[in-house]
């Protein structure tokens, strides 16, 4: 029948509506489309007063775009870590395309092609197909909104619920119920026509409103009725499309927008890789809103509200007054109010009234859950560290914060120790760690500040040295001549002091002779291979504050050290079979090892290859919850409830398939030692779990339970001597 009835396929598009109707509904179509376009405009002119961003974010514009409508019309970042929510959004969002298209399609054969022909491709096989698929791609449309709506309105107390918020409000509801009722209308509107035309033969490829239709008409409508009816029906879903489009740039519909821009501009580094500062001291960090880069402000409209980061923000989940989607919004609503002539406040203050609060930013641990989380690219560390630098300028720093920062400055450490005490920790061994300043070596190990100072740690950093003396590895140490990375002191705001730790060490590196970089800890692995080599040393080369003579560094390949013993073991060189030892344990992913830097695998083969039964905890890899102890949670104290460890450790014993089996709490760095140490304690698992660092779990494994030459005897009297 599709081949047979082709040839009359078509149907009339302003049908029951006339001359006049039709008139009218092209002014107001224009007027629509004006508005549009001029609040757009406004919007747009809003990012130009933002300040120039560092990175150059329109470089190799086609490929961003194709990437970036990979990703949108993938919808991969909505899917990931909510599979129901990011399919029904894909419904809405091929549902909604699909309707543009086919609009457009509709306007060019209309008021292009038939006033230049005089004849129509609106019929036959074209018209058919077109029915089709717009009906097909329609309902998914409608179904996706149906479920977003339940979650939003009936699943407040599970999956919705992260969807309310202090920014949520009338403009939310309106937009998905605008949606919700653009579409429903779009095929009544079908349906009433198809049965006010007596259901031709081929409208059957239509076959939600021929649905409709005889609903419609089991509900005792007749033909004649959908006939008056019928310009009711149009005029409903016409205006409410065009006062749509009118509003998109006015609120939330704008999203639609900013959101794929805002992909189109992300940076993937972000966040692993903070942008600098002029060196001038008379430049603002976030005095003003004009502070703040064009695609910090970009961020703001593209938020969807969604509360995905809010979902996974530990600070939030601790009870802290951080909530990063309200941070995001609060800076959009400013922008908004000062647009509309608003009164000035500051941006962020420790007390009074200001934007933001300043303990607020003290609250967030540079864990990057929430940027991972956020499926429109908000890159809010950036913002929120662009703040902490405010807070620094005013002098509005925790306590405990500033005594950090004075430590540095005047002993090059994180414990205010004595730089000569940096490496006593390798006392105890009975083998001489060789110094990199001296002798060239394959590895240059940057041990790090709780490695070499904190006692707990001082046992990670001797296990790790057996291991590379038990492989034979090529490695020294700066011993006094090393300093603390500064990788967390620059995301709590102390800028110019990164700047100084980082000269001092390339400087130092230069000195040096080496092939390699491996790090204890991620945070120092982090800084090392993302940022040092983004600093304009030369910037800085005429402040006499700057106590380094260099211009810039080309950078080293940097490693962590689980990356560095995962080849190891690979080449045999530790001897291990696999079955030395029969823990059952669980791991977890730090977040500058795993978010930061996409390492998780290294960690999982280096504890499989003990023969140690490796079970997952729910949040693993890129889902990890932070321990607390990163952007200068270490340093600061809060009352949390529960703590970032005390949760992590509840998972570990509650929530994971091994469940109480679990024997050993595994970490790969040395500041989530200190955290979950200390979680331990305060939390109660005492007697439930041991935390372990990678390097003691194969230190072990590689000895057997007897000492290896040159380190065992050594480290079982140390180890006495620290309990």
């Amino acid at each position: 029948m599709f081949l047979l009835q082709s040839a009359e396929a078509t149907r009339p598009t302003f049908w029951r509506i006339g001359p006049v109707g039709k008139a009218a509904f092209y002014y107001l179509a224009a007027v629509a489309i004006a508005v549009f376009l001029l609040g757009a405009y406004r919007r747009v002119r809003s990012y130009t007063r933002g300040a120039e961003d560092p990175q150059d974010r329109l470089a190799d514009l086609p490929g961003r775009t194709v990437a970036a409508a990979r990703t949108i019309l993938s919808n991969r970042t909505l899917r990931n870590r909510d599979l129901r929510a990011g399919m029904a959004h894909a419904f809405v969002l091929w549902g909604f395309l699909t309707l543009l298209i086919a609009t457009t399609i509709l306007g060019i054969d209309m008021d292009f092609y038939q006033p230049l022909t005089g004849d129509s491709f609106f019929v036959g096989d074209f018209y058919l197909s077109y029915s089709l698929v717009v009906d097909a791609m329609g309902l998914l449309f409608v179904v996706g909104l149906a479920v977003l709506l339940y979650r939003r309105y009936a699943a407040r107390d599970g999956a919705g619920d992260r969807l309310w918020g202090r920014h949520t409000s009338t403009e939310d509801d309106l937009f998905i119920w605008a949606l919700f009722f653009l579409g429903v209308g779009g095929y009544l509107t079908e349906g009433v026509r198809i049965l006010g035309q007596n259901y031709p033969d081929f409208e059957t490829v239509s076959f939600v409103g021929w649905f409709v239709a005889l609903v419609l008409e089991g509900a005792g409508m007749t033909p004649q009725m959908a006939v008056d009816a019928y310009p009711l029906v149009w005029w409903s879903h016409s205006i409410l499309a065009l006062a749509f489009i009118a509003a998109i740039p006015l609120g939330k519909p704008f999203h639609m927008l900013s959101s794929a821009a805002n992909v189109v501009a992300s940076d993937p580094d972000a966040g692993r890789r903070l942008p600098g500062v002029p060196a001038d001291l008379e430049a603002t960090n976030a005095e003003s809103l004009a502070d703040f880069t064009w695609k910090e402000l970009l961020d703001g409209d593209a938020c969807t509200k969604c509360g995905r980061c809010s979902s996974v923000c530990p600070a939030k989940a601790s009870g802290r007054p951080l909530d990063p989607r309200d941070v995001i919004l609060d800076l959009k609503s400013y922008r908004e109010s000062r647009d509309a002539g608003g009164e000035s406040v500051p941006i962020i203050a420790d007390g009074g009234t200001s934007v933001v609060d300043g303990e607020t930013m003290e609250s967030c641990l540079a864990c990057m859950a929430c940027m991972d989380a956020c499926p429109v690219e908000i890159e809010h560390l950036t913002s929120f560290t662009r703040m902490n630098r405010q807070l620094v300028d005013q002098g509005d720093v925790d306590r405990n914060v500033q005594d950090v920062f004075q430590s540095v400055m005047q002993q090059g450490n994180t414990f205010g120790d004595p730089a000569r005490e940096r490496a006593d920790w390798s006392d105890q061994l009975d083998f001489e760690v060789d110094d990199a300043r001296e002798q060239s070596v394959e590895y240059l190990w940057y041990v790090g500040d709780y490695p070499s100072y904190d006692d707990r740690n001082k046992k990670v950093a001797r296990s790790l040295a057996r291991i590379f003396e038990e492989a034979g590895v090529e490695y020294g140490i700066l011993y006094d001549d090393e300093q603390y990375d500064g990788n967390d002191i620059r995301r709590i705001g102390e800028e110019f002091l990164f700047v100084e730790q980082a000269g001092y060490h390339v400087e130092t590196f230069e000195a040096c002779e080496f092939e390699k970089i491996v790090c204890t800890d991620p945070h120092s692995f982090n800084t090392f291979a993302n940022e040092y080599p983004e600093v304009d040393f030369a910037d800085f080369a005429d402040d006499p504050m700057m106590g380094f003579d260099v211009e810039d560094w080309d950078g080293a390949p940097v490693f962590h050290w689980t990356q560095v013993v995962e080849e190891l073991v690979g080449e045999g060189r530790l001897g291990l079979s696999g079955d030395e030892l029969d823990y059952t344990v669980t791991y977890h992913d730090p977040c500058h090892l795993g978010r930061y830097n996409d390492e998780y695998e290294a960690p999982r083969d280096l504890i499989e290859a003990t023969g140690c039964d490796l079970v997952e905890m729910p949040r693993n890899r890129a889902n990890s919850f932070c321990c607390g102890g990163g952007g200068g949670g270490l340093w600061m104290d809060f009352d949390d409830d529960p703590k970032p460890s005390e949760e992590r450790l509840r998972e570990a014993v509650e929530d994971t398939r091994a469940g109480d089996e679990v024997e050993k709490f595994v970490v790969a760095c040395p500041m989530c030692t200190t955290m979950f140490e200390d979680g331990r304690k305060t939390g109660g698992f005492e007697d439930d779990l041991e935390i372990v660092d990678v390097a003691e779990l194969l230190i072990e494994a590689v000895e057997g339970g007897g000492p290896v030459v040159g380190g065992g005897a050594a480290e079982t009297g140390d180890a006495a001597a620290d309990d």
